[in-house]
């Protein structure tokens, strides 16, 4: 594919932008970028630490003459970057994009309520947001003529990416998903490192957007988190000799390696039925990951840039609009692992944006249960015992617009 022939359509067309979360690795990954494409205007940022934010345009080489500092829309016109803690400056503004990556799902719900209300596209980065609310924020934005997509450069964008390429190609794929942030290392058999803290959040929340919109799901008693070798994958993930309850199932697995091997950097992959036994024994020939059998191979993209893609997912918008609308399909559930009392609060916080004594699973869709990111820092109404799932009735849901949102689709 020549990128270059795709997009030729933009021409010298500016897309002004504000990104929200912009203190963040995510943000900061895009705002080097944007420097690099004259297609790209930052027009605004918003974070709780402004100061956090002019320093970073600083060090990422921005004109601090350029920088104004919690001024409104209309007096940033004329090229200015304004950097403000308040998300509401940006109803003033003219925008064509909002990158929304607080990750703070009530929060990041009104910044894209806003937005597509007024037209406004959205290139939506917190997965926590669009596990809940992903579909009804893509209605909203087709009654109102505007863009909403999730972002590349995250494990959802970029799977969703990866598969539609393979169903485009008349492959069948019979799994789909990613690696997890952090890698097992092993030396010597005896030396072990696990690159930090493993949870099941993050993985879980990412296949949830993955599951929306592309149908693909877990398996009926959750997504599969083995540990296994790059090259294992098509041996591992497959419904015949592998743990696949059948075919079509979203899974994530641990890379195991060497310290002197390279990191699949949280990289996505799709095992596909092969169909022709000479075609892929040629390419296993030539170092691709096919199984022992002959009968599968794995077909993966070992990264995941953050910010450094995501105006592909701008550009794309720009120029063909919203992708199709993703439905309900999977959600995370909410599990206690202690006891509640009533009236506690299900704090998130964390890297991982995990809940404090609550695990969680992805899983098929049904109804009852709340999903995990919408109890997140919710009050429980009633006490709930561990080894509870949590349900809608638990917690207390006066004026959660992310609620009203589920509810809705």
């Amino acid at each position: 594919m020549n990128y270059q022939l795709l997009f030729d359509g933009l021409g010298d067309r500016r897309i002004r932008i504000a990104v929200t979360g912009a203190a963040g690795g995510y943000a900061r990954s895009l705002l080097a970028q944007c420097r690099m494409l004259a297609n790209l205007e930052v027009a605004a940022l918003v974070d709780l630490a402004p100061a956090a934010v002019i320093e970073a345009l600083a060090e990422l080489g921005y004109d601090p003459s350029a920088v104004r500092l919690g001024r409104t829309g209309d007096e940033a016109d004329a090229g200015d970057i304004v950097v403000t803690d308040d998300y509401t400056v940006l109803d003033d503004m003219a925008l064509d994009f909002v990158v929304e990556a607080t990750g703070v799902p009530e929060v990041s719900l009104d910044i894209a309520t806003r937005a597509l209300r007024r037209g406004v596209g959205v290139a939506m980065v917190s997965k926590e947001t669009d596990a809940v609310a992903g579909p009804w924020l893509a209605r909203l934005a087709a009654e109102h003529d505007a863009v909403y997509t999730v972002a590349d450069g995250d494990q959802p964008g970029n799977l969703i990416g990866l598969y539609t390429w393979a169903r485009l190609l008349g492959l069948e794929v019979v799994a789909a998903g990613k690696a997890s942030e952090y890698d097992i290392v092993v030396d010597d058999l005896t030396q072990r490192d696990d690159h930090g803290p493993w949870s099941a959040a993050p993985d879980c929340c990412e296949m949830n957007v993955v599951a929306n919109a592309t149908g693909l799901l877990p398996g009926a008693d959750g997504l599969l988190h083995p540990v296994c070798r790059v090259t294992e994958l098509a041996d591992v993930f497959n419904p015949d000799s592998g743990i696949l309850g059948g075919a079509g199932e979203l899974a994530v697995f641990r890379s195991l390696r060497r310290p002197d091997e390279a990191s699949v950097a949280g990289g996505v992959f799709v095992v596909v039925r092969c169909t022709s036994r000479d075609v892929w024994q040629t390419l296993k020939e030539k170092g691709h990951v096919v199984s022992r059998s002959g009968d599968y191979a794995a077909i993966y993209l070992p990264y995941h840039l953050m910010g450094i893609e995501t105006p592909l997912s701008l550009f794309s918008a720009v120029l063909y609009g919203s992708p199709p609308a993703p439905s309900r399909q999977a959600f995370m559930i909410a599990r206690t692992t202690r006891d509640f009392r009533a009236g506690e609060l299900l704090a998130m916080g964390g890297h991982h944006h995990e809940i404090d004594g609550i695990s969680t699973q992805l899983l098929p869709f049904t109804s009852g249960p709340a999903p995990f990111y919408l109890a997140a820092n919710k009050r429980l109404q009633t006490d709930v015992p561990a080894g509870t799932i949590i349900t809608l009735d638990m917690l207390d849901l006066a004026d959660s617009a992310l609620a009203a949102a589920w509810r809705e689709t």
